[in-house]
């Protein structure tokens, strides 16, 4: 009884001991992760929007009730809609941060800038887990064919594109694929449908 006493008791010691160690490198460590973390959100945004005096964030939430959001767009989160403006307060564009849900390998977010146009300017992925050689390949194959493109949406192929609303898949990651695209096109449907955005 009395070993098990001691052995309870040193158990305790041991776990307390290690709870107080993890608080406080996550103290010491909490800050400079968020620094890093917006210091990378920062980049990406000048890269989908190069040009940009600032960027302001707007409150948004997706209207409850739009069918076509829910049914296409299920798996797709819209995070943050910023509002670009030039060094005199006018309006450029946004800024999106999406995140899939449907990567083969976990979420997959990234930032896209759409001129008042409509014009997307591109992508820059924030987070990515997909698998080394295939869905990893969505920042060197993917990534590129979004820029400068004036579409109201895409579709991919496995036959090579002929159109700017078509984008060449990865080969051996469709799914990678299908969730980039998707959430590209959830991006654009939601500047297209609640900021006023349309397509030439």
């Amino acid at each position: 009884m009395k070993n098990m006493i001691k052995d309870a008791a040193v158990l305790l010691i041991i776990t307390v001991t290690a709870g107080l160690l993890l608080g406080f490198v996550y103290q010491i460590t909490k800050e400079p992760i968020a620094l890093a973390q917006e210091k990378a959100a920062n980049e990406a945004y000048a890269e989908v929007f190069p040009g940009a005096d600032s960027f302001e964030a707007i409150a948004f939430s997706v209207p409850a009730g739009d069918s076509t959001w829910e049914e296409e767009y299920g798996a797709v989160d819209i995070d943050k809609i910023l509002e670009v403006k030039d060094g005199l307060g006018n309006n450029l564009g946004y800024v999106l941060t999406v995140t899939s849900h449907e990567g083969y390998g976990g979420d997959i977010t990234f930032t896209m800038g759409i001129q008042n146009d409509g014009t997307l300017n591109g992508i820059s992925i924030l987070k990515i887990s997909e698998t080394p050689g295939l869905g990893m390949k969505a920042e060197a194959v993917l990534k590129p064919q979004f820029d400068n493109k004036n579409v109201s949406s895409f579709t991919y192929t496995k036959s090579g594109s002929v159109m700017d609303s078509q984008i060449d898949a990865i080969s051996g990651a469709t799914i990678t694929t299908n969730a980039v695209t998707r959430a590209v096109n959830g991006g654009l449907y939601i500047y297209q449908t609640q900021l006023g955005g349309n397509v030439q």
